[in-house]
C-alpha cells in the first residue's frame, strides 16, 4: 500500500492540520493574549466596562486560557481541548466585549475591527477544532 504523503507527518503519524498554518494561528493567539498580561489592569477595566461578572478574575484567566490553547495548537498537543477553549474564547469575547454596534462614535470603528478580525479567527479555530476531532 502506497502511503499518502499529504496525509501523515514524516514519522508516519496521521497529519495534523497544516504545521505552519498552525504555528501562525497558534503563535498568533498566544502573543495576542500575552498582551494582555502587559498592562492587566486596562484589561480588567474593559472587561469591566463590558459588563463581564467577576473582571479581577475573569480577565486574567481568559487571557491566560488564550496563552495555553494558543501555545496548544501551534504545537498539536492535546489538540481537542486548546482548539476546543479558543473556539469557546472567541465565541464569547467577540460578541461580548466586541459589540461595536452598541459602541459610541468614538470607539465604533476600533470594536468593528476587533470583532470582524475576531469573526475570523473564530472560524479558523472551528477548522482546527474540526481537524482534532478527525
Amino acid at each position: 500500500m502506497v502511503e499518502d504523503t499529504e496525509s501523515a507527518d514524516s514519522d508516519g503519524s496521521p497529519a495534523a492540520p497544516s504545521r505552519l498554518g498552525r504555528l501562525l494561528f497558534g503563535f498568533g493567539l498566544a502573543l495576542q493574549a500575552s498582551e494582555d498580561f502587559r498592562d492587566m489592569e486596562d484589561t480588567i477595566e474593559y472587561a469591566e466596562s463590558a459588563g463581564v461578572p467577576l473582571p479581577r478574575l475573569a480577565a486574567p484567566f481568559a487571557s491566560g486560557m488564550m496563552v495555553v490553547a494558543g501555545l496548544g495548537v501551534a504545537f498539536w498537543r492535546l489538540p481537542k481541548v486548546a482548539t476546543g477553549a479558543a473556539v469557546t474564547f472567541l465565541a464569547v469575547v467577540t460578541t461580548t466585549m466586541h459589540d461595536f454596534w452598541n459602541a459610541d462614535e468614538d470607539s465604533r470603528s476600533g470594536e468593528r475591527l476587533a470583532f470582524f478580525g475576531n469573526l475570523a479567527m473564530f472560524g479558523a479555530a472551528l477548522v482546527f477544532l474540526r481537524e482534532a476531532y478527525k
